[in-house]
């Protein structure tokens, strides 16, 4: 595994050593690459992930971001429904050379609202916590865990979604504790960015 140090991680140093270890490695879905960005909630994998993508777009290459918020039944979402729905809707069509079409979760309404859609793309970035989920290892090139210390996670989550969300963090931080541990997931990863 190899390891970022806090000094290190800056969006666009990360996004370009991401995006030269992806295209080192070959796509296990057709032509598609899954970049998986997985860690704790408030790590960083949103902002990362989208400047991944975009230093990819900038080296001539399609690559979109699919943030598993968008597939969460809410806030108890990160569980192995989640992981059928991810597969069903997203990869298994990817694979069969498909456009992949999710339901998407409106969290205003507390209920999937709508579809959304996506052709095939060079670069698939998973992001979220769950995205590097065991079974998502076939299709995975390149595994990424986020981390950084719970002080830093909760204002990070507070900043971006209000002060509302430390109603839910303590029960979402148990389940994606207990969701790592039974994937594994900082374990397997193959790049440890410390935020």
């Amino acid at each position: 595994m190899a390891d970022a140090s806090d000094g290190s991680t800056s969006d666009g140093w990360l996004a370009g050593r991401l995006a030269s270890e992806l295209l080192s490695r070959p796509p296990r879905i057709r032509s598609t690459r899954l970049l998986a960005i997985d860690g704790p909630a408030g790590s960083g994998k949103t902002s990362h992930a989208h400047a991944a993508a975009q230093r990819l777009v900038a080296m001539d290459l399609s690559a979109a971001v699919l943030d598993l918020d968008e597939l969460y039944d809410g806030w108890t979402g990160l569980n192995p429904e989640l992981e059928q729905r991810v597969l069903r809707q997203v990869l298994l069509p990817l694979v069969q050379g498909r456009r992949a079409r999710w339901q998407q979760y409106d969290w205003q309404r507390g209920a999937f609202n709508g579809w959304r859609e996506m052709q095939p793309p060079d670069v698939l970035v998973l992001e979220g916590c769950g995205a590097g989920a065991l079974c998502y290892a076939t299709y995975t090139a390149l595994l990424v865990w986020l981390e950084a210390p719970p002080d830093v996670r909760v204002a990070r989550a507070v900043r971006r979604d209000g002060e509302q969300v430390l109603e839910h963090w303590v029960a979402w931080s148990t389940g994606e504790e207990r969701h790592f541990a039974a994937n594994h997931t900082r374990g397997r990863a193959d790049v440890l960015v410390r935020t």
